[in-house]
């Protein structure tokens, strides 16, 4: 019985934790694009690269030097 008396205060100690840290994130934005990174991750930046004709990555390759 006297375990119960000291898991309640740790638990409600825990519970109180968690709530701060999740009201600390919501003021920080990282709920506000839910769906932004999971299709991020999807695309493939490699996909204008391969598009170009060999005469453009030639002149895109003396643009940057």
């Amino acid at each position: 019985m006297e375990v119960i008396y000291s898991l309640i205060p740790g638990m409600m100690f825990f519970g109180v934790l968690f709530v701060v840290v999740l009201v600390w994130a919501v003021k920080k934005g990282q709920y506000e694009d839910m769906e932004g990174s999971a299709n991020r991750i999807l695309l493939d930046d490699d996909d204008e690269v391969a598009v170009r004709h060999p005469e453009e990555k030639k002149e895109a390759g003396a643009d940057q030097k």
